[in-house]
This record gives C-alpha cells, structure tokens and sequence, in this order.
C-alpha cells in the first residue's frame, strides 16, 4: 500500500485506511467474528491506519478493536480516535472530560498511546471553546506523552480557518467532501492546510452510500437531485462493467496533498477488494463521463451543526 506524510507529522499512512465506525454496529447487526475478522484483513491489507471514536457504537467500536489489537505488535498499526461527541446530541468539550475521555479511550482500545487524537465534529457546539479549551487541554496531554498529534473533524468547510487562523494543529479530517460528487475539501481546505504544514486525512470516499450501488439509506441528507445523479452515475459505471464503488474510491485515493483516505466495513471481503482496487489504474474516460453527470450537482451537499458554523 502505498503511503504519504502526515503533514509535518513523523507519520506515514497509507493512502487507504481503515475506519473502524462499523465496528460499532453503526449501520447494522455486527458479529464478534466479523469484527474481529474485518481488522486482521485491514491489517493485512496494508490499510494499518485505524481510525474510531468513542461515539461509534457508544464505546464498542472502541472496546471492539480494542481485542481485535490484543497480541499485535504496537508498531504494526497507528490509531486515531476522537472525543468531545458520545451520543447523538451529546458533546462534551470541556478540558475536564478531554482528559477523561482520553484515558477511558486508552484503556478500551489496550494501549499506552495515540498517535492521533481528533475533537469530534466540533460544528455542532460554540467552535470558540475548541481554541479556547479543548485544544489546550490536548496540548497537556500531548506533552504527557499519551498522544503524539492533535486536531479536530468535521463536515462544515467554515470550522478549519475558523480554527486554524486562531491555533495550530497537527492535522484535521474532513469526511463526504473529497469525492466524485464533492471536491470542496480538496478545492478549498487543503491549499491552505498545505501551506501550514497541517495533515490532510478525508473520509467517506463513498459518501454514505451514495456513491454505491446499495439502496440509499433514508438518513442520508443530500439533496434529490444530487441523489438523482448518483444513480444515473451507478447506472453509467455499470454498463461499463464496474462499480461506481471503485471508481469512488480511486478518485479519492488520488489526490496528492491528501495523506489518506478512511473507508469503513465490517465486511472483510469489502476490504479485501478495496485494497485490490487501490493498486489498480482509474480508468480516466469513465471518470470524465461521471463527473460530466455530476457536473450540474457539483459541490451541493447539506447543512451540518450549529448554523453559525455553516
């Protein structure tokens, strides 16, 4: 697998890496061995860059990869997880809970450090607090040695210059807006964190289904006609004889100045073909054609958090 630098970080990921939500049963029913299964695959796929969060399945994301880890070695992965969200609409960004989710994170996942710890979709609370406080109380953390690099996710473009022109970080995730249907992260955000050395990770390649051949879930909140285009896109890619799945991800893999890219599963064979698709040529002409239908649908998404943060 292919890897890049984390910004001005030590680190080196993979441009393909492993989002652990599922684990969580997120999305639907998961077994103990598909859990269990899904990270030994990711491992040996090469997608050794985990990403979870407390949030994920209310802690089992967490606690889950927490076994799947037991026995393998600490240098053979790198682990991000987050804080500040633990429930749909509970968030906590004090410097109090910072410290206290860190340790509790710590300790279900099995391991003496991160090596990346992000404030979880900061725009759904007052964004002042996360320069104000959080930040800070991440930055002690740090200097403790239980976290080598701090930043933050989201969805809104608005929440990294707001962060940024106050404080610094190490690195930021941006997840749904680096894809076939929405380059606003890469267009507008990762300029500017490259010419500050911040580390950019996207995820959501297939952003939330839309960009596969699954029926949509009724959760998903982009707008109609954005949806039309996608499975008019599915459409297209099929009678070429590909999934729009694969074409997605390529293209998001493929950016330069982005270090990697999370995709999620609790389906081993699902990672298994992702990494096989990682090593294989985009097929440019299709790309065009899709991104010709979603040409008059480019950069529509939706509102996320507070309005003031959108």
């Amino acid at each position: 697998m292919q890897t890049r630098r984390l910004g001005s970080t030590s680190l080196q990921l993979p441009v393909l890496s492993f989002g652990a939500s599922s684990l969580g049963a997120e999305f639907r029913h998961v077994t103990l061995d598909e859990a269990l299964s899904s990270v030994r695959v990711a491992l040996d796929c090469g997608l050794n860059f985990i990403d979870t969060s407390p949030f994920y399945g209310r802690g089992m994301s967490e606690v889950l990869l927490g076994i799947a880890l037991k026995g393998v070695p600490r240098d053979r992965y790198t682990l991000c997880t987050k804080l500040g969200r633990y429930d749909l609409a509970h968030f906590d960004f004090s410097a109090k809970r910072v410290a206290e989710s860190v340790d509790v994170s710590l300790h279900r996942l099995g391991t003496d450090h991160l090596d990346i710890i992000l404030c979880h979709d900061i725009e759904f609370v007052p964004m002042q607090q996360i320069v104000d406080e959080t930040l800070p109380a991440l930055r002690k953390i740090q200097k403790a040695g239980k976290v080598r690099y701090i930043g933050f996710s989201g969805y809104p473009m608005k929440i990294f210059k707001f962060i940024l022109e106050q404080t610094t970080v190490d690195c930021v995730l941006s997840y749904n807006q680096h894809t076939l249907q929405n380059t606003r992260f890469s267009d507008e955000i990762v300029p500017y964190l490259k010419a500050r050395g911040v580390g950019a990770m996207n995820a959501g390649p297939f952003s939330a289904r839309l960009l596969t051949n699954a029926p949509l879930p009724a959760w998903l909140k982009e707008p109609e006609p954005v949806k039309t285009a996608a499975r008019a896109a599915a459409a297209l890619c099929a009678s070429r004889g590909t999934d729009i799945a694969k074409l997605a991800l390529q293209f998001s893999l493929q950016h330069p100045d982005i270090t990697t890219t999370v995709a999620g599963s609790a389906n081993p064979a699902n990672i298994r073909a992702w990494a096989r698709w990682a090593s294989e040529p985009l097929d440019q002409q299709l790309l065009a054609d899709v991104q010709a239908l979603f040409a008059p649908v480019k950069n529509l998404g939706h509102l996320e958090g507070l309005p003031e943060n959108n």
